[in-house]
């Protein structure tokens, strides 16, 4: 067993862990009614094998301060078939330190609780995208015009 702590809005709390039902939350932005994160979007197109991740009791699930229709709509559209939740009108994104950005999350239930045991942003989840973890190995890298690159080296916008 593994202790850790939480944040929520009764404060901080030590939590004991054992091995009971975990949870992956990807907390896809919000940018509007009519607009989509395009890197929330390449990573989710990259989500795949979640029956393999169940075998090993990992739920996972993707929310977004948008209304469920628009995040549904848009899966619909991607072709996406993973679970989706809405956080609109609560307080998740903030208590989760999301915000308005995104956020991918671990929990591990205890009991009545849940107990965040992994959290990370920005770089740390694209960390978990084949193509760039790939692509970060290759003398070009991704190629993206945040790369300092040397002049003449191929570079494209970011998630283009």
């Amino acid at each position: 067993m593994t202790n850790t702590t939480r944040s929520g809005r009764s404060g901080r709390r030590s939590c004991r862990l054992r091995s009971r039902g975990q949870l992956v939350v990807y907390q896809f932005m919000d940018i509007g009614p009519d607009a989509f994160c395009s890197g929330c979007t390449a990573f989710t197109d990259s989500v795949v094998d979640l029956p393999k991740l169940a075998g090993r009791d990992v739920a996972w699930v993707t929310v977004s301060d948008m209304p469920l229709a628009q995040l549904s709509g848009y899966a619909a559209e991607r072709g996406w078939t993973l679970p989706l939740a809405s956080s609109r009108g609560t307080t998740f994104s903030a208590d989760t330190g999301a915000g308005g950005g995104f956020l991918l999350s671990v929990f591990l239930r205890d009991g009545e609780d849940a107990c965040r045991t992994y959290s990370t942003t920005q770089r740390g989840v694209d960390r978990l995208l084949f193509a760039h973890n790939i692509l970060d190995l290759t003398p070009y890298g991704r190629q993206e015009e945040w790369e300092d690159s040397p002049l003449g080296w191929p570079q494209f916008p970011t998630y283009g």
